[in-house]
């Protein structure tokens, strides 16, 4: 199953992102992708993609991660709804005692 997800590159402190279709299997780091799709940079705000690959690709039954999905839709390249990407642990027990409180 192919997949379109970030693979982060740049230096130390100093992060950007590729938007990669890679197989599902390669690790992020990996450099085994297939296409780059777009490109990310948080301190610049620049979000770049390559809209009609990225179409074609999803067309032809590639995933999307949540992260990306979530661009997609803020790009308004897609019509849905944004993703919960924030981790999904339970809160510890002495929160729990204090909320009961």
């Amino acid at each position: 199953m192919l997949k379109i997800r970030l693979q982060r590159i740049g230096r130390k402190n100093d992060p950007s992102f590729r938007v990669i279709l890679t197989d599902h299997k390669n690790s992020t780091k990996s450099r085994k992708f297939l296409e780059i799709l777009g490109t990310y940079s948080p301190h610049q705000g620049d979000v770049i993609f390559k809209a009609d690959r990225i179409k074609h690709w999803m067309g032809n039954g590639a995933q999307v991660s949540p992260t990306v999905h979530n661009f997609l839709v803020h790009q308004k390249l897609i019509d849905a709804k944004k993703k919960n990407v924030l981790s999904k642990k339970s809160p510890t027990k002495k929160r729990k005692e204090l909320k009961a409180a």
